[in-house]
């Protein structure tokens, strides 16, 4: 009988570890807490048209297989290249997520499904949600570090072996003027300052014509202020965004924040997935390799090869 995998995490280490999974015949299930795919390939949408990628601003590809799924995401218009200045990445279209449902084209995903519960049993896993359960041979995790320790319970073995991996946090500033900006760049970095990212969202290819930006602020400042009201938030990247772009917070026609508890990996796990010695639980994301999309990726079609490798599904 074919085994009932359960992956928890649409994101792009879920996703990918679904598509691989489900491309060799394999009987999957993700489970997403949000109302959309993609993690933080994420994309916020306000009144009057306006929409923000507020996770992951854009990806790069190193390895050929994550080269080969941008192509055939571009193929599919589904992403397309967008030049910075000084360097180039892929985005989704007609929004970050877009890559996201791109990959989960055909896939039985359960979005809205808040994972409460997690319990192991002789025959497998039970995963619970405000009272529904759903039972799975084979459970892959793919959540943030915490958030996957936090299921398993600390004391579990895996939970233990990822107790040094770090993440950081991240306040982002989604903001919107009627008038275009008279500064010359399309996205400025500047890793250690309070705002540390901004860009021209609307100048990704297939956005908006409106004046969209993107902040975001540095971790440091994040971390500092991770626990502050929103509105004061939301007050303080405004002005700082003003002040970078010359303008005045007034002109804004539309502001809002979104606050990344685990925004960017800083201290990996050093491998690219880890299981439990029954090989019916796996763990991964980017956490496992690096602050990159394509380790996410990596990740997770690492974990698809070695469960179609030992055949144990």
């Amino acid at each position: 009988m074919t085994a009932r995998i359960g992956i928890v995490g649409a994101g792009m280490a879920g996703l990918s570890c679904a598509r691989a999974l489900a491309g060799a015949g394999r009987a999957v299930t993700v489970l997403e807490k949000s109302r959309g795919l993609g993690g933080r390939l994420a994309t916020r949408r306000a009144e009057n048209g306006l929409q923000f990628d507020h996770g992951a601003q854009y990806v790069t590809a190193r390895e050929r297989g994550f080269q080969d799924l941008l192509a055939s995401a571009g193929t599919a218009g589904a992403a397309a290249s967008w030049s910075m200045g000084e360097r180039t990445g892929f985005v989704g279209i007609p929004a970050m997520n877009g890559l996201a449902k791109h990959l989960a084209g055909g896939l039985q995903i359960r979005c809205s499904f808040q994972v409460d519960e997690i319990q192991q049993h002789a025959g497998g896993w039970a995963v619970s949600s405000q009272g529904e359960v759903l039972e799975f041979d084979i459970l892959i995790l793919t959540a943030p570090a915490p958030q996957s320790a936090a299921l398993l319970g600390t004391k579990h073995p895996q939970a233990r072996m990822i107790r040094h991996v770090k993440m950081l946090p991240c306040w982002t500033l989604m903001a919107a003027f009627a008038e275009p900006a008279t500064v010359s760049f399309r996205a400025q970095r500047t890793p250690d300052a309070p705002l540390a990212w901004i860009a021209l969202d609307s100048s990704k290819p297939g956005r908006t014509s409106r004046s969209c930006w993107v902040a975001q602020a540095g971790p440091e400042w994040s971390a500092q202020h991770l626990e502050d009201e929103k509105t004061v938030v939301r007050e303080n990247l405004l002005s700082l965004l003003c002040d970078a772009l010359d303008r005045s917070p007034e002109d804004a026609l539309h502001s809002d924040v979104h606050r990344w508890r685990y925004a960017r990996v800083d201290v990996a796990y050093g491998s690219a997935f880890l299981k439990d010695e029954t090989g019916s639980l796996y763990l991964g994301g980017d956490w496992c390799l690096g602050a990159r999309v394509e380790a996410a990726w990596q990740s997770g079609t690492a974990i698809a090869r070695d469960l179609l490798e030992l055949q144990t599904c």
